[in-house]
């Protein structure tokens, strides 16, 4: 039974990690959480139906400690909802997505919570994953205009993952949680979240995202038309905290800018990559 000591830590996170045929990286990923200075977490792993040993290996590390809890689901839900459904299980003040095939380094409990308690009318946080992001600068904390004004005007910052944020409970259940859409979806969830409150933009690198040929990938011409209608549909919102006259640059800026790839894609008879930008400009040439 592992030793949880906290004593010096105040509020309860609770570490959602998602499982689907995940047997060859999910020992590593508990074993993260496990070694995490920050103590006064719980761990629940929920499986969406693996055919191999993910419940098993997951089970085995459930026996051991208390804090850790293993769902499995009655059928398979698909990424999205299935982060839904272990949200529904956690306790915690705070949630921290953790991919069964990612590992949290040592130190990223502790900061990303030291931060939101830093913080506290922000009701989420994201980690620096932009390069061009001086850490100097960081922490930041954003108002809801102001957060929407700093990933349109100056740095995409709603492209983050579910690895690279932190919220509240009480967010989450407000907006909703996820959408169902794949691969949109946490995008989508960081628009409603920037609505919602206001966000604190982190310096450091908290969770080691693995890249292999089971990850899935996005292919932005897939889903430009996606990512672009979600785009246009929080713009259009009466609750959009943008002015009129900055969302309407914003259409303009990508109406423009979909136009000028799709001329490039076709000039190079790339008809098929052309033809997802035509969609994106059409969308706001009339929207």
């Amino acid at each position: 039974m592992h030793e949880a000591n906290t004593t010096k830590f105040r509020s309860l996170i609770s570490v959602l990690m998602t499982a689907y045929n995940r047997e060859q990286y999910i020992s590593e990923a508990i074993e993260s959480v496990l070694s995490s200075t920050y103590q006064n977490w719980e761990l629940i792993i929920v499986d969406d139906r693996s055919n191999d040993n993910t419940i098993t290996i997951a089970k085995s590390y459930a026996v051991k400690d208390e804090r850790i809890k293993v769902y499995v689901n009655e059928r398979n839900l698909g990424d999205y909802s299935n982060r839904n459904n272990a949200a529904s299980f956690a306790t915690g003040k705070f949630l921290k997505y953790l991919d069964s095939d990612d590992t949290l380094y040592p130190e990223g409990l502790e900061i990303m919570v030291d931060f939101m308690e830093r913080f506290p009318e922000a009701h989420w946080g994201i980690t620096n994953f932009l390069p061009r992001i001086n850490e100097q600068d960081l922490p930041l904390s954003f108002e809801k205009k102001q957060a929407y004004e700093f990933h349109y005007f100056k740095h995409p910052i709603f492209f983050a993952s579910p690895g690279q944020v932190i919220m509240t409970k009480q967010s989450f259940d407000a907006v909703g949680g996820f959408g169902t859409r794949r691969m949109v979806s946490d995008f989508e969830m960081w628009h409603k979240l920037a609505a919602y409150s206001n966000v604190v933009l982190m310096p450091g690198k908290m969770v080691n995202i693995r890249e292999h040929e089971g990850r899935e990938l996005s292919d932005q011409n897939e889903f430009a038309v996606g990512y672009e209608r979600i785009k246009l549909r929080f713009l259009n919102d009466e609750n959009c905290p943008l002015s009129s006259k900055q969302r309407n640059m914003v259409k303009s800026s990508r109406r423009n800018t979909a136009f000028k790839i799709a001329i490039r894609k076709l000039l190079k008879l790339q008809i098929d990559e052309a033809i997802p930008r035509l969609k994106v400009a059409w969308f706001y040439l009339w929207n």
